[in-house]
């Protein structure tokens, strides 16, 4: 049987990793991931090789790009800017953030740049979706996160693409952090192979806003977290 093909925007993270396991369940599917200078790019890139393996992408583009870090503002890509430690003031108060209040791990409009490529890529293969792992709820609140930001990029796609038939999904956009270790280990997604650590590419730091929603998660979904913590 002839099936729809599907792009898929793989990070490596937990998120993206439950994403693809979906989009493959569906779809011929297809991943991008990208290398943009972030602390954990190799760490990064392991990760999103083995998760392409795992669930059976057909293909993994890898792309690179230094404009992220050459621009800076972000802790992930400029050196001078450290990572924040979640601490127990901002432990799980990330879902509440509001308006400014955006953290030092934001990278400015980044998930913009993934799509762009996503959807040319889409336009080529004759692909109709674009699964993102974006999740507004239990995240770090940023601005390229939000339900109204893809309806945004979704009527761009519309307008300014040949046939305007392709759509960027996001399944997982409103659940909870539990909900998503819960619906990967009901789907097999193979979360002992991806990385959410800001900083940590052997073993993950543990105290980073990321590594503490993950945490958090699987807590609270009464999993053990496969990946290696320092401890």
């Amino acid at each position: 049987m002839i099936r729809a093909k599907a792009v898929v925007c793989l990070s490596g993270g937990m998120d993206s990793t439950v994403c693809a396991k979906l989009a493959t369940r569906d779809f011929d599917s297809y991943g991008l991931h990208f290398s943009y200078g972030q602390r954990t790019q190799g760490r990064e890139l392991r990760a999103a090789r083995e998760v392409a393996k795992a669930v059976g992408l057909l293909e993994l583009m890898e792309l690179e790009t230094d404009l992220f870090r050459r621009i800076g503002g972000s802790a992930l890509t400029d050196a001078s800017i450290a990572v924040p430690d979640a601490g127990p003031e901002n432990a799980g108060l990330s879902s509440r953030r509001q308006g400014s209040d955006v953290p030092v791990t934001y990278v400015p409009f980044r998930n913009a740049h993934f799509l762009s490529a996503a959807v040319s890529w889409a336009e080529v293969l004759g692909a109709k979706t674009v699964f993102m792992g974006a999740v507004e709820q239990d995240s770090s609140g940023y601005p390229d996160c939000r339900p109204a930001y893809y309806a945004a990029f979704n009527e761009l796609i519309r307008i300014g693409t040949k046939e305007g038939e392709i759509t960027v999904v996001t399944p997982l956009i409103t659940l909870r952090k539990h909900e998503i270790v819960r619906l990967g280990v009901e789907l097999g997604a193979p979360l002992h192979v991806s990385w959410s650590c800001y900083s940590g590419e052997e073993e993950a730091c543990g105290v980073c806003e990321s590594c503490d929603l993950r945490l958090r998660a699987f807590a609270a979904a009464g999993v053990a977290d496969p990946i290696p913590l320092r401890v």
